[in-house]
């Protein structure tokens, strides 16, 4: 059974930084490209970063460019979202994905999300 835990979310406060971080279980990790995607209320869930199945490529969205950084362990099976100068419309719950296709492609698994807050 395939599992995906997020951790890290929280309150912070414009400016401030927050790191996430997702487990991953029951799958071959290597051979997934691991994504991060958020949703905020009223809104559709929308794509914010990516890593390769090595490490190598990494894709973010314009909007958190500079500002994200994605990076993964396949010795742990982990992957990271680092998020510095954080905004208010960040704030959204959080998703970590797997896709065996590609960082732009379908994503097989899903994990339950973390909440991130962003004050002003």
């Amino acid at each position: 059974q395939v599992q995906l835990v997020e951790s890290g979310g929280g309150l912070v406060q414009a400016g401030g930084s927050l790191r996430l971080s997702c487990a991953a279980s029951g799958l071959t990790f290597s051979k997934y490209v691991m994504g991060w995607f958020r949703q905020a209320p009223g809104k559709e869930r929308q794509f914010v970063a990516a890593v390769s199945w090595s490490g190598g490529g990494t894709y973010y969205a314009d909007s958190v460019k500079d500002r994200f950084t994605i990076s993964r362990d396949n010795t742990e099976s982990t992957v990271e979202l680092q998020m510095n100068s954080l905004k208010p419309e960040d704030t959204a719950v959080y998703y970590c994905a797997a896709s065996a296709t590609g960082p732009r492609a379908t994503y097989d698994y899903w994990g339950q999300g973390t909440q991130v807050t962003v004050s002003s």
